[in-house]
């Protein structure tokens, strides 16, 4: 029987972290926008760092435009936002294509989304604020850009976890907080005040991370500690068989949907509705999904204690 060979694997695609994690407009639009950028970035000779903050500059300055209530300015803002994603998209792709990932860059990119977002929020609520509006405002805003960063961080956690147990591609590395801490007890602010700062942030955003998904972080830890960290292939087969429908629902709770729906509320001058969107919609979505998953990683850890006592 003639051996199966794997399809060469397209260059625009050896940077993605996973096809089946991309959406539709990541897989047509950004992907390939953000592709291209990032090979004119690599013959600039530019970092990954560099390419996120100017990801963070456009997309603070279209938050700045947001505030204003004229359309065509809102446009101008949204022309920016856009621009401040592809290259969002860039920076993990450049990363990628020279081989330059690292846990720093990881978590530079996740404060620089962030910040965009902490501009939207701030000038939205400012515009109804110089408006007229009550101070409540910014009570919503808050307790949406809170549940912003719940979501952003549920949605991160699970689809790292996807890479790391059901995909062919290099192995992520996947931080514990227990990690995380060691790591931070080496450093002194005298001697790396930046390092360390960087590294306080993520072992906060890890740490909200295993808060929500406590089965998951078990099933995260198990992995190395059963595994050393070879997945084999049937606990992949399951883990893809049993992960990969809610994939689609994940990416709900991502930029692209967020982007989509402040740019229709924009449209329509009415963008109060976006926070009622992240607090009602989006914080449903998050509560069903983590119910969903955690009753998974349960079932995936009650296998993974069968196979050991088997072993």
């Amino acid at each position: 029987m003639p051996q199966q060979i794997e399809p060469p694997v397209s260059t625009l695609e050896a940077t993605y972290k996973a096809r089946e994690t991309e959406g539709v407009l990541d897989l047509y639009f950004y992907r390939p926008i953000g592709f291209r950028l990032a090979r004119f970035f690599a013959k600039m000779n530019m970092s990954p760092a560099g390419v996120t903050l100017l990801a963070c500059l456009f997309g603070i300055i279209a938050g700045h435009l947001f505030f204003y209530r004229d359309l065509r300015t809102n446009v101008a803002g949204m022309a920016l936002l856009v621009c401040a994603n592809a290259l969002d998209n860039a920076d993990g792709q450049l990363a990628r294509l020279t081989h330059r990932e690292s846990r720093e860059g990881r978590i530079i990119d996740s404060v620089a989304d962030h910040l965009v977002f902490v501009s939207i929020y701030i000038h939205l609520a400012l515009r109804y604020l110089v408006a007229g509006a009550s101070p409540a405002i910014l009570l919503l805003a808050l307790a949406a850009g809170i549940s912003h960063a719940l979501q952003g961080a549920a949605a991160d956690y699970y689809r790292t976890t996807y890479l790391y147990f059901a995909t062919n591609r290099s192995r992520m590395e996947l931080d514990s907080s227990f990690v995380l801490r060691s790591s931070y007890r080496d450093l002194g602010w005298r001697r790396q005040p930046w390092h360390k700062f960087l590294l306080a942030l993520y072992l906060n955003f890890t740490r909200q991370q295993e808060m929500l998904s406590p089965n998951l972080r078990k099933v995260r830890e198990a992995g190395g500690q059963l595994f050393g960290g070879q997945i084999p292939i049937w606990l992949k087969s399951r883990y893809q068989s049993l992960a990969g429908p809610a994939l689609k629902w994940w990416r709900l709770l991502m930029t692209n949907t967020r982007m989509l729906v402040l740019f229709a509320v924009l449209f329509i001058g009415q963008p109060i509705w976006y926070f009622w969107f992240e607090l009602t919609l989006l914080n449903l979505l998050l509560v069903y999904l983590i119910i969903c998953e955690e009753n998974m990683a349960e079932s995936l850890l009650e296998v993974a204690v069968r196979w050991q006592n088997s072993a």
